[in-house]
């Protein structure tokens, strides 16, 4: 039954996604500019990156395509969570509005619905901006097998942690009904920190990024695996393989987190 549950929640997902890219292609010119116009504005964040490696030749021990690899695991992340998942983020506003009460009612699970709603295939463009910058900075790793297998457990695991973050904390509207930014602070926050080398922050935040908020999982420790370099900070190599696992624990907390929300949820002006 369980697997049938998932099958039919993810086949409710499609069906509401895809309306909502029926919607978007209806006005083609628009959609293309809004990737387009997506792919560009992200893309400047690497270049800032770039511009900065004008003046230095290596960022904390790191060369530009060494942090290419680190700015595109993690994009690919949270990329791929946004555009699937990140319209969670509305649930205040679903709140305030009322439209989370219909939502209720209807005979698709809520958080297929929350996520599934206003679906931004426009989101591509960032996607495949990191996946570029990414590609950059693999085209340099010298590849086997094994770190053929790492990569894609990174990049699997980046999703789940990043959809774990969507979800888990944009529950705290449950209860402030308008906390968005608080979400946007762990999320993109995090994000942001990880496109760096993790040794340009003291040993304190580093480690809070791997045990509190383990955002590092993104991409630190599997990139370090492919760039054959061990970790600044002591942790052991097989770290590296720990993004899917961290990844799927985050979900399962986020997921008991959204169900106790939902549950201390009772209605609009109450």
């Amino acid at each position: 039954m369980g697997d049938l549950s998932v099958l039919g929640a993810a086949a409710d997902y499609r069906r509401i996604a895809a309306m909502w890219v029926r919607s978007a292609l209806a006005y083609r010119g628009s959609f293309v500019t809004m990737t387009i116009s997506s792919f560009l504005m992200t893309f400047l964040d690497f270049v800032a990156i770039g511009l900065m490696f004008h003046v230095i030749d290596r960022l904390a021990g790191f060369e530009l395509w060494q942090v290419a690899l680190l700015y595109g695991a993690s994009g690919i992340g949270i990329g791929i969570a946004d555009m699937v998942i990140g319209s969670v983020e509305l649930i205040g506003q679903h709140i305030r509005m009322g439209t989370l009460d219909a939502m209720l009612v209807r005979p698709v699970p809520l958080l297929v619905q929350v996520c599934a709603d206003r679906f931004a295939l426009r989101r591509l463009g960032r996607i495949s901006q990191t996946a570029i910058v990414f590609g950059y900075g693999a085209w340099h790793v010298d590849w086997d097998l094994a770190k053929v297998a790492v990569a894609v457990l990174m990049c699997a695991g980046a999703v789940a942690i990043f959809f774990a973050l969507f979800v888990g904390v944009s529950c705290v509207q449950f209860w402030t009904h308008d906390a968005s930014e608080i979400a946007n602070a762990f999320t993109y926050g995090g994000n942001t920190m990880t496109q760096y080398p993790l040794t340009i922050f003291p040993t304190e935040v580093a480690k809070s990024l791997t045990f509190v908020i383990p955002v590092a999982f993104t991409n630190w420790y599997s990139c370090l695996y492919l760039l054959d370099r061990p970790d600044p900070f002591g942790a052991p190599a097989w770290f590296a393989l720990l993004p899917l696992p961290v990844g799927a624990l985050m979900v399962g907390l986020a997921l008991l987190v959204w169900r106790a929300g939902v549950r201390t949820y009772t209605s609009t002006g109450s």
